[in-house]
């Protein structure tokens, strides 16, 4: 079956590859990918420690495949049809959309690209690269990646992103939530910048979601562990076992809002890259807000060209309690397109609050949690 699957994606490619002869323009199609896989333990997974296989950490895996048509005129043609999965089970990732991560097609000048379909958002396109922790391990994006910066995604959407010029680029987008009589209701739109000159970048990013839904809704506990959210119970507590129903593991916690800014920078000295963030993102909904600040800082110190280390740590401010966590992660290349790596996080949160790393697992019985990792990447 893998042969056979191997053997009708090549055949995909070369259809595409050869679609365009037809016409007089010149044309390319590249197939690409990413495969991540390893093995982690976790100290205290709902009270129980955990070995398990996991993939899609230190980078999410997907195959895709982009083009580009030359129309004359310096305008082109572009599109990108890119999917997730899970490399453990072969199942797909995103819901389980066929082109989850990635799935636009547009027009390309020498200003920049206008595309429509379901598309990076700009956190992700100005700053989400200043996670430095989540470099360090991929388990480190911020809690419960309320701020968006695990690198998301905004569907039905229209989106313009300007070519780089002398070191600036920037972009909006808007997201059409298609809901008959409501322009308003579960739409979004996002706006960026970025800028580079010589060692020292920076970006900056809004992002708001107008009634988060489908990948995007909440579960507040599993997201960060907290009993309370908006004022709403999480969760119910058995009182003679302890034990933790998650209140909204099945039914999404209604939000009416999210709206967050995030700021980044960086700056190389040698072989030495700094890099701090902030972020600050407000949560509506049942009538109240509630704002989460995130502030980062970290470097990454490329010891060789095959061996690098990184190391992040964060702290996070919501509704009254506060977490501190550390990451980090060794690297080293293969060659250029295969790496192993181990990396390790710890997390201390507020008296209360189940400690829960990244989203990435059960809540902790504890309001502290660790985990190590052991893995290899290899892109195509």
């Amino acid at each position: 079956m893998k042969r056979l699957n191997a053997a009708a994606l090549s055949g995909v490619a070369f259809a595409l590859a050869s679609l365009p002869a037809v016409s007089h323009a010149q044309s390319s199609v590249t197939l690409y990918g990413i495969l991540d896989a390893g093995i982690t333990y976790v100290n205290n997974t709902g009270g129980s420690h955990v070995v398990k296989f996991d993939d899609g950490i230190s980078y999410g895996n997907r195959w895709g495949v982009k083009g580009t048509e030359d129309l004359g005129g310096g305008l082109s043609t572009v599109f990108v049809l890119e999917s997730g999965f899970h490399l453990g089970t072969g199942n797909l990732a995103f819901g389980g959309s066929e082109f989850g991560r990635q799935a636009y097609v547009g027009l390309s000048n020498q200003w920049g690209t206008l595309s429509l379909g379901n598309q990076l958002d700009m956190t992700e396109e100005m700053v989400f690269l200043y996670n430095i922790s989540a470099w360090a391990s991929g388990y480190a994006i911020h809690q419960g990646d309320f701020d968006r910066f695990n690198g998301d995604r905004l569907p039905n959407s229209i989106k313009f992103l300007s070519k780089d010029m002398a070191g600036l680029t920037y972009g909006a987008m808007y997201s059409f939530g298609n809901v008959a009589g409501n322009f308003h209701e579960d739409s979004a739109y996002s706006l960026g910048a970025h800028y580079a000159h010589g060692p020292f970048t920076i970006g900056a990013a809004y992002t708001q979601l107008n009634n988060p839904h489908g990948i995007y809704a909440f579960d507040p506990y599993a997201m960060i562990g907290t009993h309370t959210f908006l004022g709403q119970p999480t969760v119910s507590v058995n009182a003679s076992t302890g034990a933790v129903t998650d209140l909204y593991s099945s039914t999404s916690f209604p939000v009416d809002k999210q709206g967050t800014f995030g700021i980044g920078s960086s700056y190389a000295i040698g072989t030495v890259t700094l890099e701090g963030n902030f972020t600050y993102t407000t949560i509506k909904g049942f009538g109240q807000s509630s704002h989460m600040q995130v502030g980062e800082g970290g470097a990454t110190w490329q010891v060789t060209p095959a061996f690098s280390a990184v190391g992040g740590y964060q702290y996070t401010h919501f509704e009254g309690h506060h977490w501190n966590q550390l990451s980090a992660g060794l690297h080293y290349l293969l060659s250029k397109r295969t790496d192993v790596y181990i990396s390790g996080d710890y997390l201390k949160a507020s008296s209360g609050v189940d400690a829960v790393i990244g989203y990435s697992f059960t809540p902790s019985s504890t309001s502290t949690q660790a985990d190590v990792r052991i893995g290899m990447r290899h892109s195509f």
